[in-house]
């Protein structure tokens, strides 16, 4: 294993799902700020965030990236599963409601899911020199699809892994996944944290974007995987790679559907890690819990569709409309990250949208 220096600064992007340009506004506000990260940690749908990043030179041509026709054409990609329709999904969301149990059983990630992921990823080509070093997160299954169903009692499910370059990997050599710690109670996740410093950055990608319930998992190097979910909010690996740590102040999970499928398949509670993490020590933290009702549309609408029994997925009505979407998340993360960059050194920050699922837990 390689000796390695910590990064000075490390920008954590804690998913997003389909907002996720508001994190190439913040990174844009960081380089203002004189503060440009030179890692960046990624789950699910920011890690498209941190290979656009990585992958272009410049903010202008970022920027043009997040709404370019590619992009349009990714997110017009995106159909309902042909399998799944709406009132068996609803009765599986109710179920999980009403199961208290930490994953009692082995998940199938592999048929029970929303929406097909279209087979390319709109990524910019890979560069000679890459701006910013970037991990990504994702969850490798340590199961079989011939073994779902079967009940978990205390077997372990998951193991955290993380994509990232030979010098990101050095730092995290030996640590356990934060998630593993006993106590999140009786959940699904292995202790040990695993890394990959050979997968193409684009792979690495698709793979963090898997979001249960969402996507079907996806295969990559003989290995099934799911999202960044399984540690959305990674600040003990930051503080590992960084001397310096960037991170959001994140809104809630929903009651009603979110919670209960991490408790289905992680066996974990999101906002009861949500509120830990919030708690913690970071040099800069960009509040976004109110992302919600800042940013009421997303590039892609869930319709329920009762009459044909599906849930279908509604694009813009215009590449127009479309571009002017993405712009309002670029300028919702820089104006939210230079409000944090302007923020006196030590001068602690409030959320905005502070609930009893998110405020910080002392």
């Amino acid at each position: 294993m390689i000796q390695a220096h910590k990064y000075q600064r490390c920008m954590v992007m804690a998913g997003g799902g389909a907002r996720f340009g508001i994190y190439l506004g913040m990174y844009a506000a960081a380089c203002q700020a004189g503060r440009a990260p030179d890692i960046l940690l990624a789950s699910c749908g920011s890690a498209i965030a941190a290979t656009i990043i990585r992958n272009l030179p410049d903010d202008a041509q970022r920027r043009a990236w997040l709404s370019s026709p590619q992009m349009y054409r990714f997110w017009s990609g995106l159909k309902s599963a042909r399998h799944t329709g709406l009132v068996g999904t609803l009765l599986r969301a109710a179920q999980r409601k009403l199961n208290p149990g930490r994953a009692p059983t082995i998940p199938d990630l592999f048929g029970d899911y929303l929406f097909e992921m279209p087979r390319q990823l709109p990524f910019p080509p890979e560069p000679a020199v890459p701006a910013v070093d970037v991990g990504v997160i994702a969850g490798r299954l340590l199961f079989e699809p011939a073994e779902v169903g079967r009940p978990r009692g205390r077997r372990k499910l998951f193991a955290e892994t993380v994509f990232c370059p030979p010098r990101a990997a050095a730092l995290l050599h030996g640590l356990e996944a934060p998630l593993s710690d006993p106590r999140w109670g009786q959940h699904a996740v292995a202790r040990a944290l695993l890394t990959d410093s050979t997968a193409p950055l684009g792979e690495a990608a698709r793979v963090s974007i898997a979001d249960m319930i969402y996507f079907r998992c996806q295969r990559y190097a003989g290995h099934h995987y799911i999202g960044g979910v399984l540690d959305l909010f990674p600040i003990e690996l930051a503080r590992h790679l960084a001397e310096e740590v960037m991170m959001e102040f994140k809104e809630a999970f929903d009651q009603t559907f979110a919670i209960p499928a991490w408790r289905a398949v992680l066996g974990l509670d999101g906002n009861q890690r949500l509120r830990y993490v919030n708690g913690q020590r970071a040099e800069v933290r960009i509040d976004t819990s109110d992302v919600s009702r800042a940013l009421a549309g997303e590039p892609v609408q869930k319709k329920l569709v009762w009459r044909h029994n599906r849930i279908q997925l509604d694009m813009p009505h215009s590449y127009d409309e479309f571009v002017a979407t993405m712009e309002q998340q670029w300028l919702y993360g820089y104006e939210r990250g230079m409000e944090a960059f302007g923020r006196p050194p030590g001068q602690p920050a409030a959320i905005r949208n502070a609930t009893r699922h998110s405020k910080a837990l002392r």
